[in-house]
């Protein structure tokens, strides 16, 4: 990076004065001579402190590109925040709300969202090039990860449990899942009484969507259909109507 402009007082030198006789008929008359390197002669001209001025604001103007990720299929913002930014999705939503909408649920494949920024004046291959910033800023390096298949799922969504201190255990999540969707996160009932109603089960624990809505924990995503957002909901309904996921045996 250019270092920075420093505005400089100019420098002006000492006051050289002379004493100069000037001839008044027969007297003198001592006057004083100011050199040419006095402080009038010094001062800098209106342009080019102008000149300076812009020169040290160019300095030090970042030169940033936008670092971007394309949506692929079965994405949701919550997996591309975890995967690509700090892994808060909502930091992520408002940052692209203009390209996704209204509803941060309904992303599909090939939107093209802004994921962060890198330093692109560096030299390629410093660690300032690399440097990237927060539209969401980068994972991470030492951040947990998590398989994406039924066990990174209840391992995920344990530790988000753990942090808003809700019950459960990996035993009584899995048996549960299994009973309702047999770990199919697209699951939907279309034939009960709550489809009659209008509000089939979805996903993973087979949740309503007003239960979703009043359950949903925050930081997961707004899709109930997302393994993980599913999960945290149906056991937070969970622990406040049983005690805990592990007391559920049958149709909850």
């Amino acid at each position: 990076m250019a270092s920075r402009g420093k505005h400089r007082r100019p420098r002006t030198s000492t006051l050289t004065r002379g004493i100069v006789a000037a001839g008044t008929g027969g007297a003198a008359l001592a006057l004083p001579l100011v050199g040419a390197t006095g402080a009038h002669a010094a001062q800098p001209t209106h342009a080019a402190q102008a000149a300076q001025t812009a020169q040290a604001a160019t300095a030090v103007v970042p030169q940033v590109s936008l670092v971007t990720y394309e949506v692929a299929g079965g994405d949701t913002l919550s997996k591309i925040a975890k995967a690509h930014t700090t892994g808060d999705w909502k930091k992520l939503y408002k940052a692209n709300r203009a390209v996704i909408g209204d509803d941060p649920a309904l992303i599909r494949p090939g939107l093209e969202l802004t994921v962060g920024t890198k330093n692109a004046d560096a030299p390629a291959g410093t660690a300032a090039a690399a440097e990237t910033t927060t539209a969401s800023a980068v994972t991470p390096a030492t951040a947990k990860t998590y398989t994406d298949d039924l066990d990174g799922w209840i391992r995920e969504s344990l530790d988000v449990m753990a942090q808003q201190g809700i019950p459960g255990t990996y035993d009584g999540i899995h048996r549960n899942i299994i009973r309702e969707s047999s770990g199919n996160p697209q699951a939907m009932n279309n034939w009960d009484s709550n489809a009659v109603a209008g509000t089939p089960s979805k996903g993973l624990l087979q949740v309503i969507d007003p239960t979703f809505a009043a359950y949903h924990v925050s930081g997961t995503s707004l899709d109930p259909f997302d393994p993980v957002a599913n999960i945290t909901a149906a056991c937070n309904y969970a622990a406040a109507r049983y005690g805990s996921i592990d007391n559920v045996f049958g149709a909850y």
